[in-house]
């Protein structure tokens, strides 16, 4: 593990651990005590959301691989990018080495992630741009609409850079970088494979549809989430937590988890609403276990299928 990772992991534990501590943690326990299991209801409802961005990723391949399968790659991407210190780029490029190990060669696999990765951003600034409408048509303002319209820039600025940097060359240079690798041909024609599917505007709208539907799932989610805490929120304001608390984590991408920049993020967004910091706190640490509820099954899936010999796909020098 490189430093920068571990300093990165280290000062997320670090606030995350200072937020809970100062805002009593007994209450926050006994919140989450009596949720009891509602929790795993909660962690049930994630399932339809990956549901709906592996159907959003399966739009972009040529060769159409079962969804069943590409959900079992979301999966994976989600667990690696939830609880290994990799940046948020880790996971997508997890899947689409899976992908190519029994399916479509490297090149087109990378680029339908890294696509794929770029339309799920792009939704993700939608559905903040929507939820900050919906804040605004509530009785909120002041301080609050001056955070909610900071995440919203910082989140369209950072999906239209993502976006861009593909566009102009990203991965051309990618593959000369990876010159040095064994099978490094592999990754020939990466840079011309995202060209090509963004001139193909029909294909990027089908993606576009399910990945904000995802989103949205996300806010029914965070909406149970809060009842099980006992929290009446309406699903407008489950909504708009949930939008701004995405964005939130998206923000705090170099940091592995987003470790204490989610609980931070849910201290100031549900404090718009009046709901106390120790359900905020509570409710961020449903989602972190529903992501090692989820995410440690996933990795352990993840490594048997590297046990498994490829088949026709990736190379095993790309290791």
């Amino acid at each position: 593990m490189k430093r920068s990772a571990i300093l990165a992991v280290v000062i997320g534990l670090i606030l995350a651990v200072t937020l809970i501590a100062t805002n009593d943690f007994a209450k926050i326990l006994e919140a989450l005590r009596q949720a009891g299991w509602g929790i795993a209801l909660v962690v049930l409802l994630h399932l339809p959301q990956t549901f709906a961005s592996a159907i959003g990723w399966q739009e972009l391949l040529d060769r159409r691989a079962p969804v069943s399968r590409l959900y079992v790659l979301r999966w994976i991407r989600e667990s690696v990018n939830a609880l290994l210190p990799v940046a948020q780029i880790g996971g997508d490029l997890v899947r689409a080495r899976l992908l190519a190990r029994r399916g479509p060669p490297l090149a087109p696999s990378l680029a339908s992630s890294m696509v794929d990765l770029s339309v799920e951003g792009a939704t993700q600034a939608i559905f903040t741009i929507l939820c900050v409408a919906l804040l605004i048509a509530g009785p909120h303002g002041g301080e609050a609409m001056t955070l909610a319209i900071g995440v919203t820039v910082a989140s369209i600025a950072m999906a239209v850079a993502f976006v861009v940097a593909q566009r102009f060359g990203l991965f051309a240079l990618i593959e000369r970088g990876v010159a040095r690798w064994t099978k490094a041909s592999d990754l020939t024609g990466l840079n011309a494979a995202v060209l090509a599917l963004y001139r193909n505007p029909a294909r990027l709208s089908r993606s576009a549809g399910w990945h904000l539907l995802s989103w949205l799932l996300g806010g029914i989610e965070t909406w149970a989430g809060l009842h099980v805490l006992g929290v009446h929120a309406s699903l407008r304001e489950a909504m708009v937590i949930e939008g701004l608390g995405q964005a939130v984590r998206g923000v705090g991408f170099l940091i592995p988890g987003a470790l204490g920049v989610q609980e931070g993020g849910y201290l100031l967004i549900c404090a718009m609403f009046g709901i106390p910091p120790q359900q905020a706190l509570a409710l961020s640490l449903i989602r972190r276990i529903r992501e090692l509820a989820l995410g440690l099954p996933g990795l352990a899936v993840w490594h048997r299928m590297e046990a498994r010999p490829p088949v026709g796909g990736v190379q095993e020098g790309l290791s």
